[in-house]
């Protein structure tokens, strides 16, 4: 490579285009630097540091969601597109950012461990994510993927004084170093075959999303590319928790710390949502193959969580196995997306309720969990609507809406991939998502009733008797950021906005 080649490729590197995540990176540098040269006795405000700098870039990049305010298309060589959708993701991982932040501040309270370098590794992450998002080259992918995967690594055993915790870490990471082999194999097969030149169409940028697509297009029936894509859609299917690839679930979100979880939950189910959303336009030329894939997923996905869920009491396993139905769901708008154009944008909003619900859902688990953050059961939730009124309340919105009761946000997240799918013609997956949602009724109501039909009675042995913890209090701020997340949760059930409006004119 010539020097004119290499200056072609500096001239088109826009560092403006990528400046939210540089900024988060400096961000959570800043954090290790000022805990190392600020006096102890500031360390204190080391988090609210953290989290106004997530919220300094949301506006921003909600400006940027304006018509004639955002420049798409490629740069870095083809190694990122900005579009719409990554503009609307970017935002959707800052807020998600920020509100794990916050319920940081409640979990890190009850433990004795460093609370700075949680913050800066949360960081990091997002702005991952926020790149990930927006990749459009299997390298910018797989880097990021890497990125995200490594640091969630750290996250999931952060509380290490716990053996739950420290489990699943490990259990994280084997099955995380196996997707990621996985998916490295389905790209090195398709690099193989996109650069062979005996194939017509082939190029040498075969890592390139665009240029794979094409030549994809001229060799719609190669085997080796089939097995390629077929690895590649396993890989990230390990990522959303998808069926077969989710035996980790339920032991990794009950031994993860609470903001962790939620993290897991909603920031990488939602990355892991992007990518099959942008392999699934790349690898258009092979839905004879992917569709019939994804469809069995979605269905085995959908019944594997609810069914799974019926029979768990903690609470934590039980939200790790409703998120595996949740992601069967998100696999219906995926399917459709295939034929019908308005089902890209009703996963996205689906994506958005599922947020908002979810951090709902995670705000009370963080104020009911005591020191043991892994043992959370549904009976410590009886009587909470008399002791804490305020947070039985939240619970039951969010629950309400995970569940897709009417008016709330997730009834129309579900009704819009309901919509979608019945517009591609898949009526039996149409079946099984009702099904689904008569199933998942059943037990998140079971955890509604024990907050507001029950009463906790303490056991009669002494030595169980603290077995319930006792209940944190709500500080005015994140009162505020609760009652919010409930009010949007009913407000986006009854109107859907901005978000509606994009929605329908995808």
């Amino acid at each position: 490579m010539d020097l004119s080649s290499l200056q072609a490729i500096a001239a088109n590197n826009d560092w403006g285009a990528i400046f939210p995540e540089v900024l988060l990176a400096c961000v959570a540098l800043a954090l290790l630097a000022l805990e190392i040269v600020l006096p102890a006795k500031y360390h204190a405000y080391l988090p609210g540091f953290a989290l106004f700098g997530v919220l300094a870039i949301i506006p921003s990049q909600v400006l940027g969601l304006r018509p004639g305010f955002l420049l798409e298309g490629d740069t870095f060589s083809g190694l990122l597109h900005h579009s719409h959708e990554g503009q609307i993701m970017r935002v959707f991982f800052l807020v998600t950012a920020a509100l794990v932040c916050l319920l940081g501040t409640v979990s890190l309270a009850k433990q004795k461990m460093p609370h700075t370098e949680f913050y800066h590794i949360v960081l990091v992450v997002t702005a991952a994510m926020m790149l990930l998002a927006q990749s459009n080259h299997f390298v910018m992918l797989f880097v990021t993927l890497e990125t995200v995967t490594i640091g969630f690594y750290i996250l999931v055993s952060y509380f290490r004084t716990s053996a739950l915790s420290l489990e699943a870490g490990l259990k994280y990471l084997v099955m995380g170093a196996l997707s990621s082999s996985i998916l490295l194999f389905g790209i090195v097969l398709l690099y193989g075959v996109a650069g062979n030149p005996m194939l017509p169409g082939h190029t040498g940028s075969a890592m390139n999303f665009d240029e794979l697509s094409g030549f994809l297009s001229m060799n719609p029936h190669h085997f080796l590319a089939s097995v390629g894509i077929v690895l590649v859609l396993s890989g990230v299917a390990f990522k959303i928790g998808a069926f077969p690839f989710q035996i980790w679930v339920p032991d990794v979100y009950q031994g993860a710390p609470t903001p962790v979880t939620a993290f897991l939950a909603v920031g990488s189910k939602a990355v892991g949502f992007v990518i099959l959303l942008t392999l699934v336009r790349t690898f258009s030329a092979y839905a004879w193959l992917t569709l019939p894939i994804l469809t069995l997923m979605a269905a085995a996905t959908l019944l594997f969580g609810n069914f799974a869920a019926l029979t768990q009491h903690n609470v934590k396993r039980l939200i790790g196995l409703s998120g595996v139905s949740h992601a069967g769901f998100l696999l219906l708008g995926v399917v459709a997306a295939a034929t019908v154009p308005m089902a890209f944008g009703a996963v996205y909003f689906y994506l958005f309720a599922y947020l908002i619900a979810s951090f709902a859902v995670f705000g009370v688990m963080a104020h009911v969990a005591g020191p043991n953050d892994a043992d959370q059961e549904i009976s410590h939730y009886a009587g909470l609507a008399k002791e804490r009124p305020f947070l039985a309340l939240v619970l039951a919105i969010g629950l309400g809406s995970l569940a897709g009761i009417p008016p709330l946000a997730g009834f129309m997240g579900k009704l819009f991939i309901f919509i979608a799918v019945f517009q591609s013609g898949h009526y039996g997956l149409l079946a099984v998502a009702v099904v689904g949602v008569v199933i998942s009724i059943y037990y998140y109501f079971t955890w509604i009733r024990a907050a507001f039909f029950e009463t906790w009675t303490p056991p009669a042995d002494a030595e169980t008797a603290s077995s319930r913890p006792a209940l944190t209090p709500v500080t005015a701020s994140l009162g505020v950021v609760l009652g919010l997340l409930a009010a949007c949760t009913v407000l986006l059930g009854f109107y859907q906005g901005p978000l509606g409006d994009w929605l329908t004119t995808r």
